[in-house]
């Protein structure tokens, strides 16, 4: 007797085989040749592995970069805009936006204890972690002690798409309370362009107009843009 659903059951079969060994064959050659062998979609392909454990993640990866134009556009991505992509439920998004903190807490704990004058380049990488992708305007502080390290990292305001307000009385009373010395100050423009803006710069002289009579040093304020960002240092506003 003909067996007609034995041919179905050969099939699924095999695509699980291939499927097994497109993800030993993907993970092998992450372990051989490291990371700069894989194409972006491979990386994310390997991250969803374990979120998505029984179905092709490929299509899921290329979606993710189509939509969001790169890794770290979609680590950053708010959670109801991952979920909006075909295969991803709320466990991938989870997973995405955890994998997200580990970055950000690593990044950040590099910072701790060290002079971070010394180490621009990776303030700026935690800034960019930590706010690129940010839907709304948010106004940060990094708190700095007399050695100029990471003392605190704080999210002072939340604001709309293109404007926070920030109160510098708020911002020296914080300062007072940590003991810190000096200042960076941070936030990001959801438009992409970190060009300052005149209520930016007029905000910046406010804040440093109210922290120079107690010995708090401001050092900069940098503006985080999608994929740039502005330093007022470097472009001499302060």
């Amino acid at each position: 007797m003909h067996d007609s659903a034995a041919p179905a059951v050969q099939s699924a079969d095999h695509r699980r085989d291939d499927r097994h060994g497109h993800r030993d064959r993907l993970r092998q050659r992450f372990k051989t040749a490291g990371p700069d062998a894989l194409a972006d979609y491979e990386l994310l392909e390997l991250l969803l592995f374990r979120s998505i454990p029984r179905k092709d993640t490929k299509p899921v990866a290329k979606a993710l970069l189509e939509r969001f134009g790169s890794i770290s556009a979609v680590l950053g991505a708010p959670p109801h805009l991952l979920r909006e992509t075909p295969g991803v439920g709320t466990a991938v998004a989870d997973d995405l936006k955890i994998v997200s903190a580990v970055a950000q807490r690593m990044l950040r704990t590099d910072l701790i204890g060290r002079n971070v004058l010394d180490s621009w380049s990776s303030v700026v990488e935690y800034c960019r972690t930590a706010m690129a992708e940010e839907p709304r305007e948010q106004f940060r502080i990094l708190f700095l002690d007399k050695k100029n390290a990471l003392m605190a990292d704080e999210v002072q305001q939340s604001g709309t798409v293109d404007q926070t307000p920030v109160y510098p009385r708020e911002v020296v009373r914080r300062a007072l309370e940590l003991s810190a010395t000096a200042l960076i100050l941070v936030h990001n423009h959801p438009s992409g362009d970190p060009t300052p803006s005149r209520a930016d710069i007029e905000m910046t002289h406010k804040v440093i107009e109210a922290c120079t009579p107690l010995g708090i040093t401001v050092h900069d304020h940098i503006i985080v843009g999608r994929s740039e960002h502005a330093s007022f240092k470097a472009l001499s506003l302060i």
